[in-house]
């Protein structure tokens, strides 16, 4: 039998045993806050945990501790079978002044995975960036520097021994060109300093697997190789490293094509392999295409860790648009995740679940099933009223919907007319009443509310109606 049968026959004894478990975990999900019955999708919808578990893998995210409650709570926990969190346990987080240790973020999102049946993906122990300025702008000898680092790795890796999975021991060693990034650990320690660090990782959690971890080498390329040759050399020289993490933040139409044969060569070489941050931006407000096409991209990214056996799972670096950092790094780019900002799945969220396996029930493909039209009619002072139509574009009848939006501008609605309209934060939403649930192929319903505006009284950008991105008409 193949590896990945051999991986794909043991998997379908672990689903059928996380039947059990998983009901466990998900009583114990309900004690928490709930969203409403109505903001979820129907019991049939696809899980995603499940169906990697049934492919041999994991499917994860990373999170921000302070947001593990109410629906991001929930959905983390319900879905995904690993998390990583985002900061909490990045070298400045829990060691920004130097022996002081701050703990509280990263004992969170462990408690959270450990009362939800998940693994923990540990990020990051070294990296050149998010360092206290102790480490980075300390004036450092090889010795004095190579002794801070593997005192900090023994004592945050040994905190959790025994509680996570991976570890990502050294994060993004190289430049675009595949030679060494000049971080003060490689200025000041040299080269050593990736297998002093794996050394100390295994010493103080030896059940923990190690990874080096970078981004831009999802594809064959310089970097990659560079990556490629560092972990062949640390096999030869028996420094322990247990597979390679590869970022995978791309941009829509640029999936690399060699990416399943890149993450089999490092297989080749005796590691584990992991997408360990998975995103694909676009320019925004989406558009219809741009949607379908993040879905085929989530897809086959996922295919392409599935068709290899030792690929372990993959992360998405936020489940949620509300989450995600590509806007505040990228201008003008954003919808980069599988969920929208208002806990709604995107169709990237079911180009995952077939990807796993998952079997659509044929109906038409969501994206651009509906359009919108927003226009404010009067404005004043702080106040405004505007009016929405919903146009059903599909060529099935609508029975009951929610249109979801976000303000731009810290807007507020103050009172609204044929719809319930509720809003969190920025986060709007706007329900059917009792007498106009039903859309028509090609028929529209118009709702319109007041609102208060400050600063700026900008129009919401994008729209979805039930889950599903509308077109703006």
């Amino acid at each position: 039998m193949k590896p990945q049968s051999l991986r794909r026959a043991a998997s379908a004894i672990l689903v059928a045993a996380s039947l059990v478990i998983g009901g466990a975990a998900s009583a114990h999900a309900a004690d928490g806050p709930q969203p409403a019955a109505a903001d979820r999708q129907a019991a049939a919808e696809p899980v995603l945990r499940d169906l990697a578990a049934a492919q041999g893998i994991y499917y994860g995210t990373a999170v921000t501790a302070s947001k593990l409650n109410g629906t991001y709570g929930t959905i983390t926990g319900e879905q995904f079978d690993s998390i990583t969190p985002g900061n909490e346990m990045k070298w400045g987080s829990v060691e920004a002044t130097r022996g002081s240790f701050t703990w509280s973020g990263a004992d969170a999102v462990v408690d959270f995975a450990e009362a939800h049946g998940q693994r923990v993906r540990g990020h990051t122990l070294v990296w050149h960036s998010q360092l206290p300025d102790w480490v980075s702008n300390g004036t450092w000898t090889a010795d004095t520097l190579r002794t801070v680092m593997t005192d900090h790795i023994a004592t945050e890796a040994g905190r959790y021994q025994g509680r996570i999975d991976h570890w990502d021991v050294v994060n993004e060693p190289f430049n675009e060109d595949g030679t060494r990034r000049q971080s003060v650990f490689q200025t000041a320690i040299g080269d050593s300093y990736i297998a002093d660090a794996l050394r100390a990782a295994r010493a103080a959690d030896p059940a923990a697997k190690l990874y080096v971890n970078d981004y831009n080498v999802e594809g064959v390329n310089a970097k990659s190789t560079a990556l490629y040759n560092l972990v062949k050399s640390l096999k030869e020289q028996g420094v322990p490293i247990d597979g390679v993490g590869l970022q995978a933040h791309l941009i829509l139409g640029q999936v690399p094509s060699t990416l399943q044969a890149n993450i089999q060569r490092f297989a080749d070489l005796d590691v584990d392999v992991a997408i360990t941050e998975l995103d694909i931006r676009m320019t925004v407000p989406p558009t219809s295409a741009q949607l379908a096409q993040q879905k085929a991209e989530y897809k086959a990214v996922t295919a392409a860790c599935v068709a290899v056996a030792r690929c372990e799972g993959i992360t998405v670096w936020g489940f949620t648009d509300s989450d995600s950092w590509i806007p505040d790094f990228f201008d003008g780019y954003g919808a980069a995740t599988p969920y929208d900002e208002n806990f709604q799945p995107k169709p990237a969220y079911y180009g995952i679940a077939e990807a796993l396996g998952w079997v659509d029930d044929g109906s038409p493909d969501p994206v651009g099933a509906c359009a919108v039209g927003y226009a404010v009619q009067s404005q004043w002072n702080t106040g405004f009223t505007a009016q929405v139509t919903v146009r059903n574009t599909s060529t099935t009848a609508i029975s009951g919907w929610r249109l979801a939006w976000s303000w731009p501008a810290g807007q507020s609605v103050t009172q609204a007319w044929n719809a319930t309209v509720t809003q969190s934060g920025a986060a709007v939403t706007a329900a059917n009443a009792s007498y106009n649930a039903a859309i028509a192929p090609g028929a529209a319903v118009t709702f319109g509310f007041n609102g208060s505006w400050s600063g700026g009284n900008t129009a919401p950008t994008a729209f979805t109606l039930n889950g599903t991105a509308c077109t703006m008409s």
